[in-house]
């Protein structure tokens, strides 16, 4: 028998990615995440997914300018955000936007190395303004076009709010970006992977992969950890809120994951710069309360012989909330990061492509006869 999930089970062979669980690391082509969140930008590590290097000073400012001039979006799928129902999840928003992106593509049906590289620059940087402008329009306001000169991260909360952000702020959107940018063979880049294998395109594969990150169980948990955190009125009722939800069998959003073993090495990057951003802003309610849910776990955990630890998500969900960042476009923000990711795997997948084609264990019911319509109950 097989295992459950596919957990274990090696679906690919990859350069751009490996996550020690045992040991709490992520690398990306050989580089540990907490080097490139400090000493690199979201540019810099969407070229070393892309190209397999870091690039050069002349290499950034062309993949810069690129990303620039492809960040514009077509206004035909603009008007498709403008459609949207209000009440429409922005992720089903963006699901529907980059799938028109397709349509509107030069590249679209051309396979080759190239022109998937140009779709996969296209698609990164397309996600960011796609992102903005689905709040924007939900809420009665222009979509704003992304300004030039600036980073992927800063045009994304200047293209949300209509400023351009403060440095802080910038770089703690970039190291988010960062850390979310790639994670091995995690469902959205499987499911991506899997149509790709198929010689679909490079939009299908990766509306397949939007798809899949909608899913609570993958993208949404960050989402979720803010909700929880707002119910929670101080610091002194997180205690007794854990221990309720504990006792009833309900899940605390922001914890454990199915890798990891040990601390998510991307989760104390971001603790790092909430805690700047929090301090920096005058209001630490969030870390208080962050803090006491922490404490409980441990106590809680180490009791029951279970230790468990904060993931990523625990994170990014007050560092987005304190930012300006609408709750439900958290998921949103994750798909601009994985984009990048996404697409690398991809292009992987065409370069040394095989049908993605898995058994099944077949328990089913056997030697059954099919009988007369009458006869059947």
């Amino acid at each position: 028998m097989g295992s459950k999930g596919l957990e274990g089970i090696v679906a690919a062979r990859t350069t751009l990615s490996h996550v020690y669980g045992e040991e709490g690391r992520l690398v990306y082509g050989g580089y540990e995440i907490e080097d490139l969140a400090e000493n690199a930008s979201f540019e810099e590590v969407c070229h070393l997914l892309w190209f397999g290097e870091l690039p050069s000073r002349a290499g950034l400012e062309d993949l810069k300018a690129k990303l620039a001039r492809d960040a514009v979006v077509d206004e035909r799928v603009l008007d498709l955000v403008r459609a949207a129902p209000r009440e429409a999840h922005p992720m089903s928003t963006l699901r529907t936007a980059v799938s028109a992106l397709g349509l509107v593509d030069p590249d679209a049906e051309d396979m080759s190395a190239g022109a998937n590289l140009r779709k996969s620059i296209r698609l990164t940087a397309q996600a960011v303004t796609v992102t903005a402008a689905i709040d924007r329009l939900r809420n009665g306001k222009e979509a704003l076009a992304p300004r030039a000169g600036l980073s992927l991260a800063a045009n994304l909360l200047y293209m949300l709010h209509g400023e351009v952000p403060e440095a802080l702020a910038e770089r703690i959107i970039d190291a988010a970006l960062i850390v979310h940018a790639e994670h091995g063979m995690n469902a959205s880049t499987f499911a991506a992977r899997v149509t790709a294998a198929t010689l679909s395109d490079l939009h299908s594969a990766t509306t397949s992969a939007i798809g899949t990150l909608k899913g609570p169980l993958h993208g949404g948990a960050n989402e979720q950890v803010m909700r929880m955190l707002l119910e929670i009125p101080d610091p002194e009722a997180a205690g007794p809120y854990v221990r309720g939800k504990l006792e009833r069998g309900e899940k605390i959003m922001g914890f454990g994951h199915r890798v990891y073993r040990t601390t998510d090495p991307r989760a104390p990057i971001l603790k790092r710069l909430a805690e700047e951003l929090i301090r920096r802003g005058g209001n630490t309610r969030w870390l208080q309360i962050s803090d006491r849910i922490q404490e409980t776990m441990r106590e809680e955990m180490a009791r029951k012989g279970k230790p468990i630890y904060p993931n990523v998500d625990f994170f990014s969900a007050s560092v987005y909330y304190t930012l300006g960042i609408p709750l439900d476009l958290f998921t949103n923000v994750f798909a601009c990061a994985r984009m990048a990711g996404w697409t690398a795997h991809v292009m992987e997948q065409y370069s040394d492509n095989r049908l993605i084609r898995p058994a099944s264990e077949y328990v089913g019911p056997r030697g059954r006869k099919v009988r007369p319509i009458e006869e059947r109950a």
